[in-house]
């Protein structure tokens, strides 16, 4: 290869490198995943009207890069405490591939680019929401982290804000059927960051993150509080079809997902394995997008 081919190649890895960078920043799976509940609340929350092609894009933009601005800020409020992790010492701002600096400026204006859009697509209501749970994300349960187990209870609120924020994109009001879709994914944060907390606790003691409930022992107690917010999820995802926004299919599909998912929680309470706070961590990532999807699919 010549000289020239060569600096090409160097170029082209550099530029690919810090393109990987920014969207590790922007913790784009997350932030994908978090866009598609909006989403769901989205396309919920129309009951016979025209659907706006232009609020929908608007609420995907908007709200994938105030999700990405928040994993951004709490990347760089955790720069230091992410060295000392296995599972993140790999991240662009340990590594020094973009500085800290550059990764402020990033989240910036990710941050003002995506309330600008909610507030130009979507409605107040909307963009107010986005703002608190960016707050809620970066000031509140960041820093909690390391405080104790409450920390599970705030983050659950902007985790749990997504299908909300669709639905009030759409309706331009917080009705009871919004309540309901932020109730089953307030729930479901539980078991999911528990069970996340249990499976990497020896990463997270050492930078001192305290998520775990029981005095952060994975034991029994531990694992009877996953089992029982777990167990909350089944009468929950029978609200939908309860109040007439799905229909009965939907309903089995949540109860179903809901007693599997359940199931996995007996095998933890009798071992308190990392095996099995590990199944409940893949079940956790199963549950919520199958139940929504059968939602959508089934609304009345």
């Amino acid at each position: 290869m010549n000289t020239v081919g060569l600096s090409e190649k160097v170029l082209w890895d550099s530029i690919t490198m810090r393109f990987k960078a920014y969207m590790d920043l922007l913790k784009f799976r997350l932030s994908a995943l978090v866009t598609f509940s909006a989403v769901f609340g989205f396309v919920l929350g129309h009951h016979g009207q025209t659907f706006s092609w232009a609020g929908l894009i608007g609420l995907v933009l908007g709200g994938f890069l105030i999700s990405g601005a928040s994993g951004a800020a709490n990347e760089i409020k955790e720069r230091e405490f992410d060295k000392l992790m296995k599972r993140t010492k790999t991240r662009p701002l340990p590594m020094e591939i973009i500085s800290v600096r550059e990764a402020y400026w990033f989240a910036v204006i990710a941050a003002v680019t995506g309330v600008l859009l909610l507030a130009y697509f979507t409605n107040l209501l909307t963009t107010g929401l986005g703002i608190l749970s960016m707050i809620l994300y970066v000031f509140v349960y960041t820093p909690l982290k390391r405080v104790g187990p409450i920390a599970v209870l705030v983050g659950a609120i902007p985790g749990a804000m997504p299908p909300l924020l669709g639905w009030t994109a759409v309706t331009g009001s917080i009705t009871y059927e919004a309540l309901i879709i932020f109730g089953i994914q307030f729930i479901w944060q539980f078991p999911h960051f528990w069970a996340i907390a249990w499976v990497s606790d020896e990463d997270y003691k050492k930078a001192g993150f305290k998520l775990l409930p029981s005095g952060g022992q994975k034991d029994l107690n531990t694992a009877i509080q996953i089992m029982i917010y777990t167990l909350f999820l089944l009468p929950l995802g029978l609200l939908p079809t309860y109040f007439g926004l799905t229909g009965l299919n939907s309903g089995i599909v949540a109860t179903v997902c809901g007693v599997l998912f359940l199931a996995q929680t007996f095998s933890l309470m009798k071992d308190c394995s990392r095996k099995s706070a590990l199944k409940i961590m893949f079940g956790s990532f199963l549950y919520l997008p199958i139940t929504q999807i059968a939602y959508l699919l089934d609304k009345v």
